[in-house]
């Protein structure tokens, strides 16, 4: 990949960009399958939720969009998302396996 300031014209730019895009997404589809499997080591709907866990981990990422120069509440946000998705995936998933579905 070139760096953003070598390239010679938007189409450059949209091809970095959208290639970026796709590894992220990539990033989070492995990223799923952590979560999934994560499911067997819950004990109860807590465990799965994991609340001090959660907030701990948006500190971790608010810490890591500073040093990156990005702005902490829009990363605190995206993950957020993120990660409320996956902890419902991821509940769904527990209750199957549990029979309490």
């Amino acid at each position: 990949m070139k760096k953003p300031e070598l390239c010679e014209n938007i189409n450059e730019i949209r091809f970095h960009i959208d290639a970026i895009d796709k590894h992220i997404i990539e990033l989070i589809g492995e990223r799923a399958q952590y979560v999934k499997v994560a499911s067997k080591f819950k004990v109860n709907e807590a465990t799965v939720k994991a609340p001090e866990r959660f907030k701990a981990m948006l500190l971790q990422r608010r810490s890591w969009a500073v040093e990156e120069g990005l702005n902490p509440d829009v990363m605190e946000k995206m993950y957020t998302d993120l990660v409320n998705y996956f902890i419902n995936e991821e509940l769904n998933d527990w209750k199957i396996k549990n029979g309490n579905e």
